[in-house]
């Protein structure tokens, strides 16, 4: 069995102490960086690699490629997309189509994951490091985009992954330099910022959030507190999908990067996400990290016999990128 790890790498290949890494500790999936990329030949052999390592052709290959200023993939080989908060401006149908056009060029390498959409609600007092990621204030209109956003890549063959949660709005400072936290009040939470999640439940993957809500938790961060995970995520919002850690490796963590995999492993994430780290960290997170076993494993499985295959009908990228484009213009 995979142990309960997304890693990363460090090149555009793996190093052969990469490659021995992978081969003996088995992480569940990979996520790539801009580090990882230089054209679509050089990505697709990367993919290949990488499950060839771990010995399993549908080990997942995760991205954020969101779309505006959070994509990994660029031009000139590929299309960067647009901020969701123009899509939400937009509607629905623009939201699809953004999202069907990116899944168009990363199902093409193998890339079968992405960190997106994001559902947090753009609420007064938010930092920056969420901003225009979110498709907007109103939570139903975070949620409809939110949803054509996930059937667009589904339509690509391509699964979503639902952050951040259990809602990053509040946050006022950015996770990757300090720890945020909200004292908004538990009804609050359920009646704005948890809503777009739970009209999306059912998406395959989910992402925590690095964030403290002092309501429910007022000591541990989403990632780290099983009343957040058991009672908020899989109770209140009833998401039984893949739940991921958001990366262990910010400062909005503390401890060791061992402690930080396993504090939430332990509070109910089902695979922690480590990244950016020297091969020796990554190897001691790998050591610590348990083989997928029980609901974890039975989640996995099951997203995995999710996985969509590209629609079969014929994609017309450029009258999906012209229609897109009038739909921006009049929103």
């Amino acid at each position: 069995m995979p142990r309960a790890l997304i890693t990363d790498l460090s090149g555009t290949a793996p190093t052969e102490d990469e490659r021995l890494f992978l081969s003996e500790l088995d992480p569940l999936g990979v996520v790539l960086f801009g580090r990882n990329i230089g054209n679509p030949r050089q990505l697709s052999d990367l993919v290949s690699e990488f499950r060839s390592c771990v010995g399993r052709d549908d080990a997942p290959v995760l991205i954020d490629q969101e779309g505006g200023r959070v994509a990994r993939l660029r031009a000139p080989h590929w299309w960067g997309g647009v901020p969701a908060a123009s899509l939400g401006t937009a509607g629905p149908e623009a939201a699809r189509l953004a999202a069907r056009l990116l899944a168009r060029d990363m199902s093409a390498v193998g890339i079968d994951v992405v960190c997106a959409p994001c559902l947090d609600l753009r609420i007064d007092g938010m930092h920056a490091a969420i901003g225009d990621r979110s498709f907007g204030a109103d939570a139903r209109t975070v949620s409809a985009c939110g949803a054509a956003f996930c059937e667009g890549l589904l339509e690509g063959g391509v699964q979503p992954m639902i952050k951040h949660m259990p809602g990053h709005g509040r946050a006022g400072v950015d996770p990757h330099d300090a720890l945020p936290s909200t004292s908004a009040d538990l009804q609050t939470l359920r009646e704005y910022d948890f809503r777009p999640f739970r009209a999306l439940n059912d998406a395959p993957w989910g992402m925590t959030a690095h964030v403290v809500y002092e309501a429910i938790d007022p000591d541990r961060p989403a990632t780290q507190s099983p009343g957040v995970i058991g009672g908020v995520i899989r109770g209140d919002i009833g998401f039984d999908g893949v739940l991921t850690s958001d990366a262990i490796d910010m400062k909005a963590l503390s401890g060791s990067h061992e402690e930080r995999a396993l504090l939430s492993l332990e509070a109910g994430c089902d695979v922690a996400m480590h990244c950016n780290q020297p091969l020796a960290v990554r190897r001691a997170v790998a050591e610590a990290a348990p083989m997928l076993s029980g609901d974890a494993l039975r989640r996995v499985e099951t997203a995995a016999a999710r996985r969509p295959r590209p629609s079969s009908g014929a994609f017309d990228r450029e009258a999906a990128l012209a229609r897109l484009g009038a739909l921006l213009g009049a929103g």
